[in-house]
């Protein structure tokens, strides 16, 4: 804050519109974000950058943006983001299209196949033998994904290299990298959805097929909404099951009584509020961005009309205000607060199969071993901001 030392970003701030608070790319966030962000939680809630964006950090701050859709408009990207980038009843409107793919019928359709994929790629491991979570969630989120959505299992090797070079992308922050990376996944989906509209009748019956047939408002969707939409629903989701994998397997590598328990036998919806509890400990989606839409004041910080805003989940999500000790594992007492999927209208669509999939690995991998552990041969790597969780998780099997 003005006049505050904030070592986290490593500068002594005068006017908070002139000297950034914070540098949210800094040595400090490199080597330990979690604590970085703790720390500025505690010492400076309302953080102003050096790129002009400011950041909120606590979980009042960050649930009140997340909930006032009139101050904190949704479209801050150049390209068209489906349905998160919108607002008002263009929202609402693909909103609602988006929804009708994550319904329980649908998910319970799906279920056995992602189990199935679960529980094949867990025999090919070496128990006992060692693995990286991060990698091994790679792999399975890629198939998993495909079996949902009908794609080819030979695009397998193509989307994991894409992963790798979208993450490596992310981190330079460089744009022109970063659009070349997105244009190389457009053209996979393009090939795919190309195929399905010159098949016809013909096209098969999967999730995509469902989806270049779909319709809002009463008339088709267009291409570029289409390839935002299946955008979402893999490009983002994939790197992000990988980094959920890491967080939850390194988590109950951790907590051996935590693993007990589970291989002990819960229910599907105990698991359920296991697994976003520890993900609410250390929450792999770091952020999300609005821009104010008129002035407003948030914890004295004066934020203008056309200003950036950071809604910074990894610290909402361990806010003593909220959770007391935010290490403190609590899944009941927790989960009403929890904002790992985010709040409001704006929530994550894909929550449904994020749940599904989490679970069908985790299951799948305490039923194929006696003990997950850490690996004291080698070390773990933290991912570097905007990514969370970790970028490599030697685990090992027993």
């Amino acid at each position: 804050m003005p006049g505050v030392d904030t070592s986290a970003g490593g500068s002594v701030v005068t006017d908070e519109r002139e000297r950034p608070d914070w540098n949210p790319r800094g040595p400090s966030v490199r080597r330990d974000a979690r604590a970085a962000y703790d720390d500025m939680r505690a010492r400076c809630p309302v953080a102003h950058g050096p790129d002009g964006a400011w950041t909120l950090f606590t979980h009042a701050d960050v649930t009140a943006a997340a909930l006032d859709h009139e101050t904190y408009s949704n479209a801050v990207s150049r390209h068209l983001q489906v349905p998160n980038g919108l607002d008002g009843d263009e929202h609402t409107s693909l909103r609602a299209v988006v929804d009708g793919y994550f319904t329980p019928e649908r998910m319970q359709a799906v279920e056995p196949a992602v189990r199935r994929v679960a529980e094949d790629l867990v025999a090919q491991l070496d128990v006992p033998g060692r693995l990286d979570a991060v990698e091994f969630g790679s792999r399975f989120a890629v198939r998993a994904q495909s079996i949902w959505l009908g794609w080819p299992t030979d695009l397998e090797g193509e989307l994991l290299q894409w992963m790798a070079d979208n993450h490596a992308a992310t981190r330079s922050r460089d744009r022109e990298r970063t659009a070349e990376v997105a244009r190389r996944f457009d053209a996979i989906i393009r090939s795919l959805t190309d195929a399905r509209r010159r098949a016809g009748a013909d096209a098969p019956a999967d999730v995509t097929s469902d989806l270049v047939r779909e319709q809002v408002d009463g008339r088709a969707l267009t291409d570029e909404e289409i390839v935002s939409i299946l955008r979402n629903w893999t490009g983002g989701d994939l790197g992000s099951m990988a980094l959920c994998a890491g967080v939850v397997l390194t988590y109950l590598a951790d907590h051996p009584d935590l693993q007990a328990r589970l291989r002990s036998g819960v229910s599907d919806q105990e698991l359920d509020g296991v697994l976003d509890e520890i993900l609410r400990i250390d929450d792999p989606f770091v952020s999300n961005r609005r821009v104010a839409t008129a002035p407003v004041t948030v914890g004295g910080r004066h934020i203008a009309a056309g200003d950036t805003v950071v809604l910074n989940w990894t610290s909402a999500n361990r806010d003593p205000e909220a959770f007391g000790d935010p290490d403190t594992f609590d899944p009941d007492a927790n989960a009403p607060y929890n904002l790992v999927y985010g709040i409001g209208k704006h929530v994550c669509p894909g929550r449904p199969l994020a749940t599904l999939e989490l679970r069908a690995l985790t299951r799948a991998v305490l039923e194929a071993t006696t003990a997950v552990e850490p690996d004291p041969d080698r070390p773990r790597e933290r991912e570097i901001p905007p990514l969370g969780g970790f970028a490599v998780a030697p685990l090992r099997l027993r």
